[in-house]
């Protein structure tokens, strides 16, 4: 069972991974390139040359009930329409066309629990329950356009859900199973949820924590908030309210077998998914049918050179947040693929979980995140030497920028050098990769997500003057509309505009990422250019954790940065004020750390906290992020005299670096 990370530890590894660390460039292997299904670079210009011609021929790959009149409405910028006057549905093309054409019997998902219990879901069995979901849903009275809000975890029952709603023509708004019940009802609020499919408890490394009941505590009298759906996966009691509260298993049972899919316009919204922005109030990102089908299909097709009939596809994120929707779900499901779904995570029962995984199925292709992956370095090889891994032929990452060295040691400790690595970057409102190699055409440079998706424009700009950088730092922007681009944020249309087309007009999508293009055009992603913290590859507004710090009772004000982190990408570096001659000690830091957790959830907690009389502002009451961002990461100060108070900073200096010394 050993294979070639047995060969690289240590010392020697370090040595190996240095030497690569001087190749500049990666071609794709001559074997993956002459198999791959895009093999011709000619591709990009025939995409750019016609991208309109280009994405109906990705559409075209989808079943339609009605074939579109007009490609692209770009008649009103930024509200773009793709594919008008053509009506297709999600579900049906994520599962009926599959079963119709033969492949009832090809596994859909591999689904492995925490506790290592299996079930192989085949797609006939996963058209049938979606089917008696959807009608039941139908039931409970949800009709198209009625808003269905799901916060499950990693259980088929939540790709179910959300096929069940596209098949009728319900919005879905999914929430991260790591969220709090507090953050779970603001989405549900704020999107006029119909009814919520949550869960009666979760595995979390060996224990079951209770979430329906956590659900209730928070959910109170929400007046949209008709029914709470409840799946029994744990087995453990909760509380049901008369009238409101079914279990899911009740409802499927007396449900009718069959539901037709519902033609859906191609414009017909998908679903909501909320997103931190630089308020504290999250963005209801809005996506629709067709284009955003078109989108992900097509990427996930060619960006992971899927071979549906023989590939193993493991998305090994989560489906609360978008790559989750797009690449676990729709993508996959919509091209046919064998895919794998994994409740737990990538440190239990041992640090060798995921390894196992990818031998116990024999997966081709994984996509995971660079913080998992330099999670997976400090374990050491050890653990992925005890699996074999030859199986796998393609590695992506997702997430955030990746750094060369994790790049690297994936590259060789994972892919044993002979898999292509696919670093992608993309957005929530993006719906689909926008910024990827194509493995069998692109040599890759590590830590750089190289060159746009054929059929998407990308331009890094100068801040001051807006002009395109032939070489140099500036601002990512996206030039020309795409499919699968967000339509609006959900009943915002104002804020919409304000967020993403205020600065370089309506034709021009601000993504909010500083990068940089080098001598050979390739793009690198530096990081957020707005008050967003991106820990793990989960968004965060600096404002939706300062409003949790602020709600425990001892805290006054604070100011949240990210700060670089080896672990995680970036870590939440918190700046907090405390009431009157209040003194921090240990036991508030972890009163804030678990008041932060109940409001948002864990993943969102200050990794360090840093007391402070007060913040830099200006003398309009702005707090200077940038300069607290520039004292946490040692750099000059520059002038401060702007300041209503520059004596702070020096202040602020003297206590890091304090912390500082104390730490080392």
């Amino acid at each position: 069972m050993s294979t070639e990370a047995d060969a690289v530890s240590g010392a020697e590894l370090d040595a190996e991974l240095a030497e690569l660390l001087d190749v500049e460039t990666f071609e794709p292997p001559a074997g993956f390139r002459e198999q791959a299904l895009l093999k011709d670079p000619a591709v990009y210009e025939q995409a750019a040359s016609d991208p309109q011609a280009w994405w109906v021929a990705q559409a075209e790959e989808l079943d339609w009930f009605q074939k579109w009149n007009r490609v692209l409405d770009d008649d009103d910028p930024p509200f773009y329409k793709w594919f008008v006057g053509g009506s297709l549905n999600v579900s049906y093309n994520c599962l009926d066309r599959h079963v119709i054409a033969g492949l009832g019997d090809r596994v859909a998902l591999h689904w492995r629990g925490e506790d290592g219990q299996e079930r192989d879901i085949a797609y006939a069995e996963l058209l049938a329950e979606v089917e008696r979901f959807a009608s039941a849903l139908k039931d409970l009275g949800v009709q198209k356009g009625d808003v269905v809000g799901i916060y499950l975890p990693m259980i088929p029952e939540v790709v179910v859900a959300m096929l069940a709603c596209a098949r009728i023509g319900a919005p879905h708004n999914v929430v991260f199973g790591g969220f709090s019940a507090e953050a779970v009802r603001e989405r549900m609020e704020f999107s006029q949820a119909k009814v919520l499919i949550t869960v009666d408890g979760a595995a979390r490394k060996g224990k079951t924590a209770p979430v329906k009941d956590r659900v209730d505590e928070a959910m109170g009298d929400l007046a949209s908030l008709e029914k709470i759906v409840v799946v029994k996966s744990k087995g453990i009691p909760c509380q049901m309210r008369e009238g409101r509260d079914v279990y899911y298993e009740d409802i499927l049972a007396a449900a009718d077998p069959a539901c037709p899919a519902e033609p859906l316009d191609a414009e017909h919204p998908l679903y909501i998914l909320y997103t931190s922005g630089s308020t504290a109030k999250p963005k209801g990102i809005l996506h629709t049918t067709g284009g955003y089908l078109t989108g992900v299909s097509a990427t996930h097709r060619y960006v992971f050179d899927l071979k549906a009939e023989s590939d193993v596809y493991w998305c090994a994120a989560d489906v609360g947040w978008v790559t989750g929707h797009s690449y676990i779900v729709y993508g996959p499901l919509c091209n046919g693929a064998t895919s794998v779904m994994w409740e737990g995570a990538p440190d239990y029962p041992n640090k060798g979980i995921w390894w196992e995984i990818v031998e116990r199925y024999g997966v081709t292709i994984l996509y995971c995140a660079p913080t998992a992956i330099r999670a997976c370095i400090k374990w050491g090889a050890e653990w992925p030497g005890k699996h074999d891994l030859q199986s796998l032929r393609l590695l992506g990452s997702v997430g955030e920028p990746i750094n060369p060295k994790a790049w690297l040691w994936y590259h060789k400790v994972i892919g044993g050098e002979r898999c292509p690595i696919v670093d992608t970057w993309w957005q929530t409102e993006t719906g689909a990769i926008m910024i990827t190699p194509l493995p069998g055409i692109t040599a890759t440079k590590p830590g750089s997500a190289t060159q746009p998706f054929p059929g998407v424009f990308a331009e890094v700009l100068d801040e001051s003057t807006g002009e395109p950088v032939e070489e140099g730092q500036g601002l990512l922007v996206l030039t020309h509309p795409w499919p699968s681009m967000l339509r609006t944020l959900y009943k915002e249309e104002e804020r919409f505009i304000e967020t993403y087309f205020k600065r370089f007009g309506r034709d021009i999508y601000l993504v909010g990422d500083a990068a940089r293009r080098d001598r050979d055009g390739y793009i690198w992603v530096i990081g957020r250019i707005d008050d967003v913290v991106n820990v793990s590859g989960h968004r965060l507004s600096t404002a939706e954790v300062e409003s949790a710090i602020v709600a425990h009772a001892e805290v006054a004000e604070a100011a949240v940065i990210g700060q670089h982190d080896e672990d995680t990408g970036q870590a939440i570096v918190a700046f907090v004020t405390l009431q009157g001659d209040i003194q921090g000690d240990d036991g508030t830091v972890e009163g804030i750390r678990e008041t932060v957790s109940g409001r948002i959830g864990k993943f969102a907690r200050p990794k360090r906290i840093i007391w402070t009389g007060d913040l830099p502002k200006t003398r309009s009451g702005k707090i200077m992020r940038r300069l607290l961002r520039d004292i946490a990461e040692g750099r000059a100060l520059g002038d401060v005299t702007t300041l209503r108070d520059p004596a702070v900073m020096q202040q602020l200096e003297d206590q890091v670096k304090e912390l500082r010394a104390e730490e080392e």
